[in-house]
C-alpha cells in the first residue's frame, strides 16, 4: 500500500486539496497520511482544524508553529522549527510521496525536510507567478525540490519545463479548487442568510485582503484604502474574512473589526468562513474584492466578478471577469462600479476560465498511484535550450 502524505496549513489550501484527500482516502491501494499545521492550529485564525475533523479526516500528525507575531524574523524562525518538526514526522510516518500545494513558507519547510530525507515530492500549483508576494520565491523553490508537478494551466507546465523540470514529470491537471463546481453541495441563499446573519439575497460582496509581502507600503495602510472604498457603497453588504498569517497580516485584523462595528447590519467579519460557507457565498454573490487567489482562480467559474486590488496576484493568468486596480481608494471605487454595472454582470456567464473546469483530483490520483517511485529519488535537470519551447506531453 502506497503511503501518501498530504500537508495542509491554511483554510485555503485545505479547500483546494479536499477532493484529492477524498480520492486518496477512498482508494483501497493507498494510505492517506494527513499532516495538519499552520493556521489550522491557531485560535487567532479560527482553529480550522475543527472543520477538517468534522469532515471525517484524522490527522496522522499535527505540527504547531511558534508564530507569536507575523514579523519577518518570527516567520523565518518558525520556518526553522517547522523544518525540524516535518523531518521528525516524515521519519515516523515513512511516506512514499509527500504532496505539497502552493507557495507558503510552511510548505517550503516541509519540502526541505522531505527532499533531505529523499522522499519524492509532488507539487501542486507550481510554475505560477505572483510578483507581489514572498510566495513567488517559496513556490519556485518548492518546484525545484519536487519530483512530480501538477500544473493548473498549460502555460505553467511550459514554465516548469523551462525551469529544468522533466517534461514527462509535469502534468497539466487544472486547478483542483474547481472540482467543487461539480462535486460539492452548496448552501442555499436562505441557509447562508441564517448562518451569516446577513441577507445575502441583497447586494453583497465577499472581501479578503492579504498583505502583499513584497510591497513597500504597509499592509494596514493598504487595507485602510480598501475599506474607505467599500464605505462608498452604503447600499451594499460586505462579508470580510481575516487575512492569512503572512508578515503584516495581524495589523489588518483590528481594521476589519472596526469597519464591521461601524455598521453591523451590513458588515460581518469572520476569522474563517469554512469551506462550505465560503464556496457557497462565492457562488451566491456578484462580486469578490481583495487580493486572494480565489478571486483569480475560482471566482470566474462561479460567474462572479473580481476586483483584484494591488500587485499580490500580478503575473497570474486572468479571465475576463477580473478587474485589476491599484491600492488607491478612488481606483478601487471605480473598479467596483465597473464590476457591478449591469453590462459587466451580463457577460459573466460566458467567461472562460484558463484554469480548467474541474476533475483535477482524479488526474492527480492516477499519477500518484501509478508513477514508479525509485526513479523519483534522482532529479535530472532538463536543459531545454535549443529544443522546441512547446514541449508536448
Amino acid at each position: 500500500m502506497r503511503r501518501i502524505a498530504v500537508i495542509t496549513s491554511t483554510r485555503a489550501d485545505y479547500g483546494l486539496l479536499y477532493w484529492l484527500l477524498r480520492e486518496i482516502d477512498a482508494a483501497a491501494d493507498l494510505q492517506l497520511q494527513l499532516i495538519v499545521t499552520g493556521t489550522h492550529l491557531m485560535p487567532l485564525f479560527g482553529q480550522t482544524e475543527q472543520g477538517i475533523l468534522a469532515d471525517g479526516f484524522t490527522p496522522a500528525a499535527r505540527i504547531a508553529l511558534p508564530l507569536e507575531s507575523d514579523e519577518p524574523l518570527a516567520v523565518a524562525e518558525a520556518m526553522g522549527v517547522a523544518t525540524s518538526a516535518f523531518a521528525r514526522a516524515f521519519a515516523t510516518l515513512s511516506p512514499d510521496i509527500v504532496v505539497i500545494l502552493g507557495d507558503r513558507f510552511e510548505m517550503l519547510s516541509a519540502a526541505t525536510a522531505a527532499f533531505t530525507l529523499r522522499i519524492p515530492i509532488a507539487h501542486i500549483h507550481g510554475g505560477e507567478v505572483t510578483e507581489g508576494a514572498l510566495d513567488e520565491g517559496y513556490r519556485h523553490a518548492i518546484s525545484k525540490l519536487s519530483a512530480l508537478h501538477f500544473a493548473a494551466a498549460e502555460p505553467y507546465r511550459q514554465r516548469l519545463i523551462r525551469m529544468g523540470e522533466l517534461p514527462d514529470r509535469v502534468w497539466t491537471v487544472g486547478a483542483p479548487g474547481l472540482d467543487h463546481l461539480t462535486r460539492s453541495e452548496f448552501l442555499s441563499a436562505e441557509a447562508l442568510t441564517e448562518s451569516l446573519g446577513l441577507d445575502v439575497r441583497r447586494p453583497t460582496a465577499l472581501v479578503t485582503f492579504h498583505p502583499a509581502t513584497l510591497d513597500t507600503d504597509d499592509a494596514a495602510a493598504q487595507c485602510t484604502s480598501l475599506l474607505a472604498a467599500l464605505a462608498a457603497f452604503p447600499d451594499w453588504q460586505f462579508v470580510l474574512t481575516h487575512p492569512n498569517a503572512d508578515p503584516g497580516g495581524r495589523a489588518i485584523l483590528p481594521l476589519l473589526d472596526a469597519f464591521a462595528r461601524e455598521d453591523p447590519a451590513r458588515r460581518r467579519v469572520f476569522s474563517s468562513l469554512g469551506q462550505a460557507r465560503y464556496l457557497s457565498l462565492l457562488r451566491q454573490v456578484p462580486l469578490v474584492i481583495g487580493n486572494s487567489s480565489s478571486g483569480i482562480i475560482e471566482a470566474p467559474s462561479f460567474g462572479t466578478a473580481t476586483v483584484n486590488v494591488g500587485d499580490r496576484q500580478h503575473g497570474r493568468l486572468r479571465a475576463a471577469s477580473i478587474i485589476d486596480c491599484p491600492v488607491d481608494t478612488p481606483a478601487i471605487i471605480s473598479a467596483i462600479r465597473t464590476a457591478i454595472a449591469p453590462a459587466f454582470q451580463a457577460r459573466l456567464a460566458t467567461v472562460e476560465n484558463p484554469y480548467g473546469a474541474g476533475n483535477a483530483a482524479a488526474k492527480m490520483l492516477a499519477v500518484l498511484r501509478s508513477t514508479p517511485l525509485a526513479p523519483l529519488r534522482r532529479k535530472p535537470f532538463f536543459d531545454w535550450a535549443g529544443k522546441s519551447q512547446e514541449i508536448n506531453g
